[in-house]
């Protein structure tokens, strides 16, 4: 964007639109406004237009940023010689020439300012305003005599050529040899220029040389005296036509910058090879080249973290961040330089305040760039404030004594008051069992099993042998209804503890619920509410989506039970007794339902089906394939092994049989 800027202002300085020319160097400088060279060719363009004051504080702000550019008091020395401050300007020339002393411009110049001051001091008050009779022309020869000459086009191409620029120079010097000059038609036409009119000559129509080819001799009349010929000189080789302004800066811009990435490389591979020291040295010198590049700065803000000079690499960083939005540089670029600025305050963290200019400099750099590893920095650190937080906050005096008012809390059955004072206990001491036991109480009483499950857990988990945990967490167990878990954690509490007479109550009260349940004694909602916490369970998930056992159920329920014809005298009418009529025997009460559910669905039979229709009928002998799979689920002290594929004949029956039945009908084998 500023050089776009920068180069539309050189397009209208060459074309002589001072004006257009100023207004594009500003925008110019409000993109980059520390760039010296867009106020040196504003300074110019000033200049050019006689507006002398401002020509003067641009020139003051391009020595400002850069003291040691010799063009910058060339500028300077001009616009103090537009402004008649002839001391100011042989300064400032003297100034321009101890850093460049073969400066052709700043000698010319010092020269003009010397013979002006000179000038003015041998004439009178009253002739200061206006020159000299013999000197009628000297005002054209100022100090914008340059620009004015360098801006138009049919001056331009003079300026290339040596014998014009000495001309130019002597009269520069001493305006009153314009005589001397006045038959060379390149003068002349200079002269139109400087004055602003436009004089009519017999060389008006003469073709304009070009930039490659000498100046072509005035023809003389013939009555003229041939002049004096002087030792011709060999041409010498013409330079392409370079931009109106600042062209050997821009170049030397370029040169630096090269040079500077050379000297990056270098710092590359020495801090590859751990040689920070010299890698530092070349990143410094490609800063002193080239200040346009931020990833010099980052680059040598890592090799000061490697070293665990952090407050340098901060310094680095932030340079680079502000550089960085100076010139408008890529946003990764400044998301880099805060990353590695939010790394040096992690390493220099100490407590857990420190951290929060880490986490909020890691913040600021998501927001530029949303880095992956940025963003792993960022909660590495926010973990590393948490812990450091809970060492500073560790105080087990403390913590004793709120958990002491949490228990009177307690007593009080205040339970929300007491699970504050304990939460507050085990911020003191996060590993103090006896606070998470007693907060699982208080969820207990408050009904929040899950909570008091989580800290009844935690207990066992610091201190496997703290029995309370074990008490804590079967209880829980229990009152959820989960009495084959509950009964697994008394048990593993009385490894520990085999005398302890609430481990022991707890089991009894699990063998007694569990029989309760084998014997058939629930209700019909406590059966509903098994069922459902059966079906949930991860166990019978895996039975009713194996394939295997699904067509085991198919096949069971299909050629298992098979009605007898009447009439028949098979063994086993005969092992039974008297011949039933289907009708009446209670045998065949489901059978229409389950056949109707495998026919119409053509699926294994739906577990939760069957177990409602073995509640209807508990001697239905079609779902008794059902009750072998749940019972080795539910009834978890009994687990029999896998049914096979080929199931054994007869098949053990899960419950006991009628007292009418003395014998199971043959089940047929099938496979599938």
């Amino acid at each position: 964007m500023a050089d776009e800027a920068k180069a539309k202002g050189n397009a209208a300085f060459s074309a002589g639109n001072f004006t257009d020319a100023i207004k594009h160097f500003t925008d110019a400088i409000a993109i980059a406004p520390s760039n010296h060279v867009l106020y040196s060719n504003r300074s110019a363009a000033y200049a050019s237009l006689n507006q002398y004051s401002e020509a003067l504080s641009d020139a003051k702000k391009t020595v400002d940023l850069k003291p040691d550019w010799s063009k910058a008091y060339s500028r300077l020395g001009a616009a103090h010689h537009g402004l008649c401050q002839y001391d100011d300007a042989i300064s400032a020339y003297k100034q321009g020439l101890e850093i460049d002393p073969n400066n052709e411009t700043l000698k010319s110049g010092l020269s003009d300012a010397q013979s002006a001051q000179s000038a003015a001091n041998s004439s009178s008050s009253s002739s200061r305003s206006r020159p000299p009779p013999n000197n009628l022309f000297g005002d054209a020869f100022g100090a914008d005599m340059w620009a004015k000459l360098t801006a138009d086009p049919a001056t331009r191409l003079y300026m290339q050529q040596p014998d014009f620029v000495k001309m130019m120079q002597d009269l520069q010097r001493n305006p009153s040899n314009l005589n001397l000059y006045l038959k060379d038609q390149r003068v002349m036409q200079a002269l139109s220029v400087l004055l602003n009119i436009k004089m009519q000559s017999a060389g008006d129509d003469m073709e304009m040389p070009d930039s490659d080819s000498p100046p072509v001799e005035r023809k003389r009349p013939a009555d003229e005296a041939e002049p004096v010929k002087e030792k011709k000189r060999e041409p010498e080789p013409v330079a392409p036509e370079p931009e109106p302004m600042e062209v050997s800066e821009e170049r030397e811009v370029k040169e630096k910058k090269e040079q500077a990435q050379k000297e990056k490389e270098a710092g590359n591979a020495a801090y590859k090879k751990k040689d920070f020291e010299t890698a530092i040295g070349h990143y410094s010198k490609a800063l002193e080249l080239y200040d346009g590049d931020i990833s010099f700065l980052t680059n040598r803000a890592a090799v000061y973290l490697e070293m665990g000079k952090y407050d340098e690499c901060i310094k680095d960083c932030d340079k680079a961040v502000e550089r960085g939005r100076e010139l408008r540089s890529d946003y990764k670029m400044v998301a880099r330089a805060l990353t590695r600025k939010g790394t040096a305050l992690v390493k220099m963290a100490k407590t857990s305040k420190d951290y929060e200019p880490a986490i909020e400099t890691f913040q600021k750099a998501l927001t530029e760039h949303r880095n992956p590893d940025t963003l792993k920095r960022l909660n590495d650190a926010e973990r590393a404030k948490k812990e450091l937080e809970q060492q500073e906050y560790y105080d087990p005096e403390l913590a004793d004594k709120e958990r002491e008012k949490g228990n009177e809390y307690f007593k009080e059955q205040k339970y929300p008051d007491a699970i504050k004072h304990y939460t507050e206990s085990l911020r003191r001491n996060p590993k103090d069992v006896r606070a998470y036991s007693n907060r699982a109480a208080c969820y207990t009483k408050l009904g929040a099993m899950p909570e008091g499950l989580k800290d009844a857990e935690k207990c066992i988990e610091l201190d496997p042998k703290f029995t309370k945990g074990y008490t804590r967490k079967g209880a829980i167990q229990f009152f959820m209804k989960e009495f084959d878990k509950a009964l697994e954690t008394y048990q593993e509490g009385l490894k520990y503890d085999p005398q302890n007479q609430e481990l022991l109550d707890g089991v009894r009260s699990c063998v007694q619920q569990i029989n309760r349940a084998s014997r058939g004694d629930l209700t019909p909602d406590e059966l509903k509410e098994r069922q459902a916490k059966a079906m949930q369970d991860p166990e019978i998930q895996n039975i009713l989506t194996d394939p295997v056992m699904g067509q085991v159920c198919f096949i069971q329920c299909i050629e298992g039970p098979t009605r007898e014809p009447k009439g028949s005298t098979g063994s086993h009418e005969e092992s039974i007794g008297d011949e039933q009529d289907p009708k009446t025997d209670k045998r065949w009460d489901c059978a229409d339902e389950i056949e109707e559910v495998l026919f119409s669905q053509m699926n294994p039979i739906n577990s939760v089906i069957q177990m409602d229709l073995l509640r209807k009928n508990p001697f239905c002998l079609l779902c008794l394939p059902s009750l072998v799979i749940f019972s080795a689920a539910i009834d978890r002290h009994r687990r029999p092994p896998p049914l096979p594929l080929a199931l054994p004949q007869p098949l053990p029956p899960p419950l006991q049989p009628p007292q009418s039945f003395t014998t199971y009908p043959t089940i047929v084998d099938h496979q599938p």
